[in-house]
């Protein structure tokens, strides 16, 4: 497996960067599970007001997440894009891991998960839907944990902006560190970003024709 290249983590990171939202997301979940559906059905399953579920849904339509048909008088809304369902699936079993929870742990399962963890994962998912973020983390999941220098050379930016990328993404708790003699190591926590990483390897990998990400 190697690294992403950059022109598919800029892709990514607006991707992503879009669905960093708590009611974004919950649509988008929405629509993974219940597929296709009207505006007036995502907002009662959201519950939320149908006038705030159109505007997420315009920016989600504009960022090519989602796609719209007609029938008849109501206009439904789909998701478009395959990596934002991929990671849906990568949430549930991450869900089902932290709440042993054994039914989110299954292939194919399909269940809206509860709404504090959606937001907390809007809010994870906003932390690191950064390209050079995203670079980082990138080589330090297929690498494991890595100096500065080493990081650097693999992620293409300085030094510099390596270590003040990865002390933004410590306090973040994207990523720990621990001294080795004069060096120092740092390694990606377990968590939703890693989770999503792993998604979106697996989308690309997965491709034949690359330029479809």
């Amino acid at each position: 497996m190697k690294q992403l290249p950059i022109g598919i983590l800029k892709k990514a990171a607006r991707g992503i960067g879009y669905i960093s939202h708590p009611l974004r997301l919950r649509i988008l979940e929405f629509l993974d599970v219940n597929g296709s559906s009207s505006v007036s059905a995502i907002a009662k399953g959201v519950d939320v007001e149908q006038l705030f579920v159109s505007q997420s849904l315009r920016k989600l339509r504009e960022a090519h997440l989602v796609k719209t048909t007609r029938r008849g008088l109501f206009i439904y809304y789909t998701i478009c894009e395959e990596y934002p369902a991929s990671i849906f699936v990568c949430l549930r079993k991450w869900y089902g891991y932290l709440a042993n929870d054994f039914y989110f742990l299954q292939d194919n399962y399909k269940h809206i998960l509860p709404a504090d963890f959606t937001s907390m994962a809007a809010e994870t998912i906003k932390l690191f839907a950064h390209v050079d973020k995203m670079r980082i983390l990138d080589f330090l999941i297929l690498y494991g944990p890595s100096t500065v220098s080493a990081i650097a050379k693999g992620a293409k930016f300085s030094p510099l902006k390596v270590s003040q990328l990865l002390k933004r993404m410590r306090t973040d708790g994207l990523v720990i560190s621990k001294r080795n003699g004069r060096f120092m190591i740092y390694e990606s926590l377990a968590g939703i970003h890693v989770t999503a990483m792993k998604c979106i390897h697996r989308r690309y990998d997965s491709l034949k024709k690359k330029s479809d990400f």
